[in-house]
C-alpha cells in the first residue's frame, strides 16, 4: 500500500505558547465529527487536579462493515506531554480515514489522542503531579489519568493497542512488539512503510534493550498496556519516532505505519480461519 503524503498535509508548526491549547489541537477532529458518519466524539472523561477539572479526550472511528465482528483497536498518544508528534499524527490519521474510510474497513478504533492532558499543556514529559504516567500502569497507581485509562482498557476488550511516542536519543524510527505472537509480523511492515519518510534505527541496543532490525521485544515496567490477566493477549505495539527530523516527516511516518498495521492485521483476520 502506497499513499503520497506531502509537507502541505503535515506542515511545520509555529513555536508553542507557554501553555499548549488542547482545544486548538483537537479542533479539526471536533469539526469533522460534527458531520462525519464515521467519527464520534466520546467525551467526557473528567478528572480533578489542583482544583481544576481536566478532560481526557476520547473519540471513536467506525469503519465500513467488514463482514464480521468489528476489530477493536485502541490508539494512544501524548502519554508523555513533551512528545506532541504522536498527538498531531493521530489527528492527521483520522483526517486520512475520513477522506478514505475504506482504510478502516472492519475496524472500530478507540482513539485517545492526549493521554496526559496536563503534561501536554505544560510541554512536560510528566503529568502536573510530577509522575511519569507511562511507568504507572497496573501498579495500583493513584494518578487519575492512569486510573481512567485502565478503566477504558478493562472495558473495551481490545484486539490490539498502538501507542505513539518520540525518542530524543534515537536517530531512527523503531518499534516495540509485545502481546500476541503475531505482533512482530505487524511491526516489520509498519517500519518498512515508515522508511518512506524516516530511516529505521538498526542498532543492536535501543533505549537500553536488545533490538533486532528496529524491533524491541522487552519494555519498561508500568507502560500503557492491556490488563495483565487478559487472555488471549491483544497485539501491543509502541511506535517511536526520532525527535530531530522535521515535524511533517515524523507525522507522515507515524500515519503510514498506522495505516500499514490496520491493513496487515485485517489480512491476518481474513486468513486466520484457514490456519
Amino acid at each position: 500500500m502506497t499513499t503520497t503524503l506531502t509537507s502541505s498535509q503535515f506542515g511545520a508548526r509555529a513555536t508553542a505558547p507557554s501553555r499548549r491549547s488542547i482545544a486548538e489541537v483537537l479542533a479539526p477532529l471536533e469539526k469533522m465529527a460534527a458531520s462525519s458518519p464515521n467519527l464520534v466524539v466520546n467525551h467526557p472523561a473528567h478528572f480533578e487536579f489542583g482544583g481544576e477539572t481536566c478532560e481526557l479526550p476520547r473519540y471513536l472511528f467506525i469503519g465500513p462493515n467488514g463482514g464480521g465482528e468489528p476489530i477493536r483497536v485502541g490508539l494512544f498518544a501524548g502519554i508523555h506531554g513533551d512528545e506532541p508528534e504522536g498527538v498531531y499524527a493521530l489527528v492527521q490519521f483520522l483526517r486520512a480515514l475520513e477522506r478514505k474510510p475504506e482504510l478502516a474497513t472492519g475496524y472500530c478504533l478507540f482513539i485517545y489522542p492526549i493521554c496526559n492532558p496536563t503534561g501536554f499543556e505544560d510541554h512536560t514529559r510528566h503529568a502536573r503531579s510530577g509522575q511519569d504516567l507511562n511507568r504507572e500502569f497496573w501498579r495500583d497507581s493513584v494518578e487519575p489519568e492512569v486510573r481512567l485509562l485502565e478503566s477504558e482498557l478493562r472495558s473495551r476488550a481490545l484486539d490490539g493497542l498502538i501507542s505513539l511516542h518520540t525518542d530524543d536519543t534515537s536517530e531512527g524510527f523503531y518499534g516495540y512488539a509485545h502481546g500476541a505472537l503475531l505482533t512482530q509480523s505487524l511491526v516489520e511492515p509498519a517500519l518498512d512503510a515508515a522508511e518512506q519518510f524516516l530511516p529505521r534505527n538498526r542498532n543492536a541496543v535501543i533505549d537500553g534493550f536488545p533490538a533486532q532490525n528496529g524491533i524491541i521485544r522487552d519494555h519498561f515496567e508500568g507502560v500503557l498496556s492491556a490488563p495483565p490477566p487478559v487472555r488471549p493477549r491483544p497485539f501491543e505495539i509502541i511506535l517511536e519516532t526520532p525527535q530531530s527530523p522535521p515535524t511533517y516527516l515524523k507525522e507522515a511516518a507515524l500515519v503510514m505505519a498506522l495505516q500499514t498495521i490496520l491493513a496487515e492485521y485485517r489480512k491476518f483476520i481474513a486468513y486466520a480461519p484457514n490456519l
